[in-house]
């Protein structure tokens, strides 16, 4: 195949804006298109080699595996390698646990697969993953893996056919992406079926190419280049991604592949030798960015700064010239490596990561991860890994469904009977997403509530509560006399919540609304606000700390006049007049006005809160002996007491 300098300058355009895009710079809003990029230039080079060694009667699947083995593995398991002992330093151990899978998930060519699975309620900042950029790599290897056999079998119907196969199978990827970004949009982004038009974009233009050579149009190749550097500028997080909307820079590529002829304005901007030198360690460059920003962002207590993040983008290039000049060149020496050893490097690399990997994942309390984390402090109760606070926080219900798996919603549990129907007590049934689990927690640890009341729970989006939702058959809900919503409220919960609350009460059940919880700063992904004090505040004992803790909370509850719960709440309100159905405020269990404190932490700094507002497992045992609770509960109790 013949070089073709401007396809290095392309690198270096999809490697910067993916840079900057990943290092925070608003003005690079669209950075992300860069891998779409790639995904483009990968699809034409590979097909290119594909079929000219079909043509020629060379090709050889061991041969082409071989060269992208050599072209991928040891650049990436160098990085890889280097991760791990930055990983141990500063990740906390739920961050060790989730890094270690990633490493047997990348090893595996399915990294795009996981980071699919974990998104959600569990899942870890995106920001803090050392590894998360190697979904794209993912995508790719999947493509390298079944589109050599594809073309070497559809071969036999004829070249032309062959070209229409693609056509079709790339539409038809390009209506699923279409598809997907308004019905399974993480699984849209992560996985190669809804990509797979971008590759095979690169694969069509291959075929052009090879047909009628690189022609030379000037308005065209500067079309195209234009229509790259809009979406890095004019797109952002909000733009549905993958859709037609890719269909901008992935045209854009295909244009510069067909008509940046080396004699065009396009083409010799591109092969200047800044952009050529850039793109040539486009590839490490990529690998090594995403290392370098997440521990970063681990290690520094709030956000790094600008020139800090500049600085480490200077730094991923210094290192990603040195890893192509050493790494990258040196396993592409055939004479140096020969076949059998790139195989067996390979082979003890991947054993070797997937080993090291399952090892942390399942026995990662035995690696001590997080001694150099800057939150790691040894005060009284407090722990700094809010994710395992997150995960505990489940177990009373887990240990009751007898699945570890129990989460937020459709869990199979939920269908099944929790009331003793021969007791006597009234039966109230929680519905809602993990705030429902929050109250479940308190209410069945609370003697008072127990005195009156037998407890069972349903987790389900409110928004999803239409008329033929298995929920409304549920024997739970059959036997419940009172039903508490409990939900962090969206936008489609409360246009939902009408239709709810009057079939329930149709139903003669006696309903309450719990309102949403304030919210404080904080995720469980990441630190909190009680996190950002404990740390100020390390060189004095647990009480004193604490009493600063919830004090800090209170003054940011009463200052706080833009809360995100202020407008689902006041919608809660109208629901709630319209139905005559009462309102319940967790704010009267976790505030005391008399002492001006928000009861975050407990004297030992244990916390109350993982997050902006769920329970922590010893939160919600804290809050269920608070003698406060009974405020939260009145409205639920005075009416069982005045009948």
């Amino acid at each position: 195949m013949k070089y073709r300098a401007e396809i290095d300058g392309l690198r270096a355009l999809a490697v910067v804006p993916v840079i900057l895009f990943h290092a925070g710079f608003e003005l690079f809003s669209g950075g992300y298109v860069g891998v779409d990029v790639f995904f483009v230039i990968s699809g034409y080079l590979i097909t290119t080699i594909l079929v000219e060694d079909i043509e020629n009667n060379r090709f050889s699947l061991v041969n082409f595996y071989e060269r992208r083995a050599r072209r991928i593995l040891p650049a990436l398991f160098f990085v890889m390698l280097m991760c791990i002992p930055f990983a141990w330093m500063l990740m906390q151990p739920s961050q060790m646990k989730d890094f270690s899978q990633s490493l047997v998930a990348v090893s595996l060519f399915a990294s795009n697969v996981l980071f699919w699975r974990e998104s959600g309620y569990f899942d870890a900042a995106a920001e803090e993953k050392p590894l998360l950029h190697t979904w794209s790599l993912a995508v790719e290897e999947q493509y390298y893996v079944l589109f050599p056999i594809f073309l070497f079998l559809a071969w036999r119907y004829g070249k032309n056919r062959v070209f229409w196969m693609i056509v079709v199978m790339a539409s038809i990827s390009l209506l699923l992406s279409e598809w997907g970004w308004r019905n399974k949009p993480t699984a849209n982004f992560y996985l190669a079926p809804a990509r797979a038009w971008e590759l095979l974009a690169g694969s069509i233009a291959a075929f052009v190419v090879q047909k009628r050579g690189v022609q030379n149009n000037d308005a065209l190749s500067f079309l195209g280049l234009g229509a790259i550097i809009f979406a890095i500028f004019a797109y952002d997080e909000t733009t549905p991604f993958p859709s037609l909307y890719a269909l901008v820079p992935v045209l854009g590529v295909v244009l510069l592949v067909l008509y940046a002829d080396k004699d065009t304005l396009a083409a010799k901007l591109l092969s200047t030798k800044a952009f050529v030198g850039i793109g040539l360690i486009s590839y490490s460059a990529y690998l090594w960015h995403q290392p370098l920003f997440a521990f970063a962002r681990i290690r520094q207590v709030g956000l790094p700064s600008d020139i800090v993040m500049i600085l480490l983008s200077l730094v991923s290039m210094i290192f990603a010239y040195f890893s192509w000049k050493f790494i990258e060149n040196g396993f592409r020496n055939k004479l140096r490596i020969r076949k059998k050893l790139i195989f067996l490097i390979s082979f003890l690399g991947f054993f070797a990561f997937v080993l090291f990997g399952l090892f942390g994942h399942y026995k990662g309390d035995y690696l001590n991860a997080g001694k150099w984390n800057p939150y790691n402090l040894a005060l009284g109760a407090y722990i700094s890994d809010n994710r395992s606070l997150q995960k505990e926080s489940w177990n009373l219900l887990r240990e009751l469904s007898n699945d570890k798996n129990y989460t937020v919603e459709d869990n199979e549990f939920d269908d099944r009977l929790w009331f003793d129907l021969s007791m006597d007590s009234q039966r109230l049934f929680l519905i809602g997403n993990s705030h429902s689990k929050d109250i479940f927690n308190i209410l069945s640890q609370s003697d008072l509530v127990l005195s009156q009341f037998q407890v069972a729970r349903y987790g389900a989006k409110i928004s999803d509560l239409n008329s033929h939702h298995r929920m409304w058959s549920s024997k739970n809900y059959a036997a419940a006399t009172h039903i508490v919503i409990a939900t962090r409220y969206s936008d489609k919960d409360l246009d939902r919540l009408s239709m709810t609350v009057e079939k329930m009460l149709n139903d003669k059940k006696r309903v309450f609304i719990v309102k949403s919880i304030f919210e404080f700063p904080g995720e469980a992904s990441g630190y909190s606000l009680i996190d950002k004090v404990v740390y100020q505040n390390a060189n004095l004992t647990p009480p004193q700390i604490s009493s600063l803790v919830n004090r800090a909370y209170f003054d940011y509850y009463k200052s706080s006049t833009n809360n995100p719960s202020r407008s689902s709440n006041l919608r809660l309100m109208e629901i709630s007049e319209r139905y005559n159905v009462p309102l319940l405020n967790r704010m009267d269990y976790v505030c005391d006005d008399a002492v001006e404190q928000c009861f975050a932490v407990d004297d030992d700094l244990s916390k109350n809160f993982y997050d902006y507002g769920h329970h922590t497992l010893s939160g919600s045992t804290y809050f269920s002996n608070s003698v406060l609770l009974p405020k939260f509960l009145m409205k639920l109790t005075d009416i069982d007491n005045n009948e």
